[in-house]
């Protein structure tokens, strides 16, 4: 087979392919320097060594504390806390998850940038998901697309949500005359989310209730617009619409992720346990209804 298309098979993009062509990377077979034009057989040992990355401009290496579940050649697992940015924007251009993972990695003499997997929000806090290289990263979007990658959400919504189990199949786009906010309009992207009740709390006359939430798509605020959409908003989420409930940010955390390994192509699954803020909120609540 030509040695192209043994590649193309094993997932390697053509992005990939002349990326390794023109930035420095190298393809070995059998421990020698081959183009994409020869012909490997059975038995051929196949080696790919991608090319050194560079953070991308405005994304600044700093040391910082990340607390790592996981870490392996391929992927990082962090758990990020509330109030800390994913990637650097113009209101946080500093001290973000990918600011603390490029650092971690120049330290470290690892040549690559952060591919931020899965993002959170400022305020959401969980597990987030980092490939060490793009092909990786390439790997796990694929995943993303064929339904593979699952996440899971624990959070506070205002209420009481009935029935116990719903899906909400509604699209988002961008809200008229804003840049940050989103909300479900005919002409938007295609989103869904799974909602799981798991019980009712009220704390100071405030009714909400502990859902858990699958996402099957990624839009951007995809959980805080289709909860503002069923009417019941998260808790301290003042952006959309959040009014009983006093709390100091949107209750939200990415509780799990599931996903196969890259390479082995083995389930794996990383989580999150519930924040101190979120926890305390609950341990100060008494039990509507379970």
């Amino acid at each position: 087979m030509i040695l192209r298309k043994f590649l193309t098979e094993k997932d390697i993009s053509k992005t990939t392919l002349t990326a390794i062509k023109y930035t420095g990377g190298s393809i070995l077979v059998n421990g020698q320097h081959q183009n994409v034009r020869h012909i490997v057989q059975a038995g051929d040992t196949v080696t790919i060594v991608f090319p050194p990355e560079q953070p991308s401009e405005g994304l600044t290496p700093e040391v910082g504390n990340l607390t790592i579940l996981y870490e392996d050649e391929t992927i990082l697992l962090l758990d990020k806390p509330a109030g800390q940015s994913t990637i650097p924007s113009r209101n946080h251009p500093a001290g973000t998850v990918a600011n603390f993972v490029c650092g971690k990695f120049e330290a470290e003499g690892v040549p690559s940038t952060a591919h931020m997997v899965t993002r959170l929000d400022t305020d959401t806090s969980g597990v987030i998901c980092v490939a060490k290289n793009r092909h990786i990263h390439h790997l796990l979007s694929k995943q993303m697309n064929q339904k593979l990658f699952q996440r899971r959400y624990i959070a506070f919504a205002e209420g009481s949500i009935a029935p116990s189990f719903l899906s909400i199949e509604q699209p988002i786009g961008r809200k008229e005359g804003s840049i940050i906010e989103r909300t479900v309009r005919e002409d938007g992207q295609y989103a869904k989310t799974d909602v799981l009740v798991k019980g009712t709390y009220v704390h100071d006359s405030c009714e909400f209730s502990v859902v858990e939430l699958t996402l099957h798509t990624g839009r951007t605020h995809q959980i805080r617009v289709h909860l503002q959409w069923l009417g019941h908003p998260l808790v301290g989420d003042d952006l959309y619409d959040a009014k009983g409930c006093h709390f100091a940010r949107q209750a939200l955390h990415c509780s799990s992720i599931s996903f196969l390994h890259p390479l082995t192509m083995k389930r794996m699954t990383f989580e999150s346990p519930l924040p101190k803020d979120m926890h305390a909120l609950l341990q100060q609540s008494t039990v509507y209804s379970v």
